[in-house]
């Protein structure tokens, strides 16, 4: 009783100091509701975090990181954040670009010539995975690749079963490897594939990023990773955001889990391995898809943004280049479902503010395949994280809809 009385004693007080910013008997419902989720196994653990004026108002881990060993969630728990790295790889292209290396209209072309004259699939044989295309009318730009409507697909997760049957017999890697391939073995393999359709036609989630992952290299003359160390996460502090963790960061790495009767689980090895990125070739930088991160170090990533370009001193990018990044850039390709996409980001716009629950117009976000998802608001200067780590059906999680709509209660 008295560890229990202790344990509530703690975490009352974690809750109470904070700033005056926010509602704390709001925090509490917050809080209660994170605690209900992990009581009914909706998730096996999580960490939650919510930035309010760079200040830091709340950060708890809860649940487990990985069930069979009963290892505790900690703050500084390690997770794969997949999708979130678009953002990162994104950043990274546009800070080349503020060098002046590039226009955001030219042709990928130009600086990888394999995807000079691309074509568009027409005919798709099942038995063999063969197929014809026709010549496109337009190149692929820059721009395409950093807003998914350069027509490329995703193989293993494309809603087209011809582009991934595709994908996977020319040997592109969709999201990660274990194995030892390097980013430009795969980009040299998509660049000789047909495109879903004529650049610009259509919002397509692609391999875009990956392919600029590469870009990066070509440009900057450096390893890509080494690119993002130097460029962003050494100046941001950001010390566990990394394709390939060392002994000790892996130790701090949450297992992927999948509910299955009845109870959480490992997950298997599919189509990717879980291992990853603790183990293997540790070669191939996925620009789309390949990163580990912790909240703390997302968290300044986001608030970089929220600052116009810099963090404690050191500037990324111009407020120029926020406000251009931060500009919705494919219309209304995505429908009129309250969202919009910039350069880096999706976007929330006036049906969405109207729709509830999700920021206030311009709050941008995304998420992860492995169930992690962020959002800032930069009219409030309000970022909230919850980062999990589960694949499959799941059992019933609706903590990340929950912990959004919560967290802009907290505005007084």
């Amino acid at each position: 009783m008295r560890k229990l009385f202790l344990t509530l004693c703690s975490l009352l007080l974690t809750i109470l100091v904070v700033s005056a910013q926010v509602n704390q008997s709001r925090l509490q419902k917050l809080d209660a509701m994170l605690n209900q989720a992990i009581e009914e196994q909706q998730v096996p653990g999580l960490v939650a975090m919510v930035v309010k004026d760079g200040e830091v108002v709340y950060h708890e881990a809860k649940g487990f990181s990985d069930v069979n060993s009963r290892t505790e969630m900690s703050k500084n728990s390690i997770f794969r954040i997949a999708s979130q790295t678009k953002a990162i790889t994104s950043t990274a292209v546009m800070i080349l670009w503020e060098e002046g290396h590039f226009r955001l209209d030219d042709p990928i072309s130009k600086y990888i010539p394999e995807f000079e004259n691309p074509t568009i699939l027409q005919e798709f044989d099942d038995s063999d995975s063969s197929f014809t295309s026709v010549e496109s009318e337009s190149e692929i730009t820059i721009r395409h690749l950093l807003t998914h409507t350069s027509g490329l697909g995703y193989g293993v997760i494309d809603g087209d079963i011809r582009m991934k049957k595709i994908y996977q017999k020319a040997g592109v890697v969709d999201l990660f490897t274990t194995q030892d391939v390097t980013i430009k073995e795969s980009v040299m393999r998509l660049a000789e594939l047909p495109l879903h359709h004529e650049p610009e036609e259509k919002f397509t989630y692609s391999e875009g990023l990956d392919v600029l992952g590469y870009f990066i290299e070509v440009i900057s003359g450096k390893p890509f990773d080494e690119f993002l160390e130097e460029r962003i996460f050494d100046p941001l502090g950001m010390d566990d955001t990394r394709f390939y963790l060392n002994e000790s960061q892996g130790e701090r790495l949450v297992t992927v889990h999948n509910f299955l009767e009845e109870s959480w689980k490992p997950y298997p090895v599919t189509f990717y391995d879980p291992d990853y990125p603790k183990t293997g070739a540790k070669a191939f930088f996925s620009g789309g898809a390949g990163l580990s991160s912790t909240t703390a170090d997302y968290a300044k990533f986001l608030q970089m943004y929220l600052n116009g370009g810099e963090l404690n001193g050191v500037r990324i990018l111009s407020p120029t280049t926020i406000e251009t990044i931060m500009s919705n850039q494919v219309g209304d390709l995505l429908g009129d479902g309250g969202k919009e996409y910039g350069l880096a980001f999706g976007l929330v716009d006036q049906k969405g503010v109207a729709i509830g629950g999700i920021g206030g117009l311009g709050t941008f976000d995304w998420g992860g395949y492995f169930n992690t998802q962020y959002f800032a608001d930069p009219n409030e200067n309000l970022i909230g994280l919850i980062f999990k780590q589960t694949s499959g059906a799941g059992n019933g999680d609706q903590t990340g809809w929950k912990f959004r709509q919560m967290v802009f209660t907290l505005v007084e």
